[in-house]
């Protein structure tokens, strides 16, 4: 049994991986960061699809956030003042901004600095 949360990312997304970068580094979540092409995700209770959609946080016992949510659970983990971001996120009507604006990110991923095509989610790709 895992004892850790597991944060999964699309590995193949420059701009997600890059953001997966800043977290280990800057943010230093407590938890194991992954992406989701090098994880059993059938292990963690996760589609690819969903893999592919969105950032996923998996707790222990096989809770699953995604997307905004994720990014809150992450920092929530975390020391120094992030844990303060983290719970502003997960306040309405901040969660409901937070999961717009991450839409809008994720949904125009391969857009953003360090994206390419391998960025853009599947039912996206020419």
């Amino acid at each position: 049994m895992r004892t850790l949360p597991v944060l999964v990312f699309d590995g193949d997304c420059g701009f997600c991986t890059a953001s997966a970068e800043f977290a280990v580094r800057h943010v230093r979540p407590r938890c194991e960061v992954v992406a989701w092409q090098f994880s059993d995700l059938e292990a963690l209770g996760v589609r690819q699809e969903r893999a592919e959609y969105e950032v996923l946080w998996v707790t222990p016992v096989g809770t699953v956030y995604g997307g905004a949510q994720a990014v809150a659970k992450a920092l929530l983990s975390a020391g120094g003042a992030w844990p303060l971001v983290g719970a502003l996120l997960t306040l309405p009507p901040v969660r409901w901004v937070a999961h717009g604006l991450y839409r809008l990110v994720a949904d125009n991923r391969h857009r953003l600095p360090g994206g390419t095509a391998a960025c853009a989610r599947p039912a996206q790709r020419p």
